[in-house]
């Protein structure tokens, strides 16, 4: 059976149900949203144990299966081999792809030889930056190639570091996918994505945590089939006060973590 402290020991079981609940939050806005499976979860995670190492090979394997579990089904329910009823747009994948594999490959590279507080200190960073974008209701837009590839190049890079480059890839995909299209898409990019990433922590020889995916995975679950019953009612609304609460809360989370980081 496994046991919380297979995962970590140290930590007490106030500290495992919150990560726990954390869990369940990760997996509702990923099939909900299609993104933020890790954005919207590793402030929080870090505020509990600050090594990002630790939780973002976990967050890989939930995505990597619950993403590739919800392409599967839609593809089977909308057309099968038939890929002009496909629900992912490949041809925005492999343009994605692309321009992303190589500053994907080197984003994690600088997670792997950049110091922990370092990496920490531009994590929080970035959610503070994409938590403005919330707040101020400015979310980021892309109107050209040109401006396609730099928000892909860094996402690449970003999400190499920290599975954090949604906002950037959505900022892209906004202009060449449907919205019903949409979640599924981006489900295939990141499936492609962390692959690479879960390839490079076993070469590098970094623990990606199984049996810890594995303690965490119902949790995930629970989260997940919820935001798979709410998914097509959450494309329907005006989410502009849900994402001014987040952005918030993150922003907040953000400023605490930093303030941990440097003290």
């Amino acid at each position: 059976m496994v046991t919380a402290a297979v995962f970590m020991p140290e930590l007490t079981g106030y500290e495992y149900a919150l990560i726990a609940a954390i869990f369940i939050w990760s997996g509702f806005v990923r099939s909900g949203l299609g993104f933020g499976g890790a954005l919207f979860i590793l402030p929080f995670l870090l505020l509990i144990h600050n090594d990002p190492l630790v939780f973002l090979p976990i967050a890989s394997i939930h995505l990597l299966f619950f993403a590739g579990l919800t392409v599967i089904q839609g593809e089977f329910r909308r057309g099968g081999a038939d890929t002009s009823q496909s629900t992912v747009n490949w041809a925005f994948v492999r343009y994605a792809l692309l321009i992303m594999i190589i500053p994907k490959l080197a984003g994690v590279i600088g997670l792997l030889v950049l110091p922990t507080d370092l990496m920490n200190i531009i994590i929080f960073v970035l959610i503070a930056g994409y938590s403005l974008t919330y707040i101020l209701d400015k979310p980021m837009q892309s109107n050209s190639r040109v401006l396609d590839t730099i928000f892909l190049v860094v996402a690449a890079y970003i999400s190499g570091t920290s599975l954090m480059g949604g906002p950037l890839v959505i900022a892209v995909a906004l202009r060449h996918v449907k919205p019903e299209d949409f979640r599924n898409t981006l489900f295939a990019l990141w499936c492609v994505l962390v692959t690479i990433k879960l390839i490079a922590f076993v070469i590098a020889k970094i623990d990606i945590q199984l049996m810890a995916a594995l303690w965490l995975l119902p949790f995930a679950g629970i989260g997940h089939f919820i935001g798979l019953h709410f998914h097509k009612d959450l494309l329907k609304r005006d989410n502009r006060q849900f994402y001014l609460i987040l952005g918030w809360v993150l922003l907040g989370t953000s400023f605490v973590g930093l303030a941990q980081v440097i003290a």
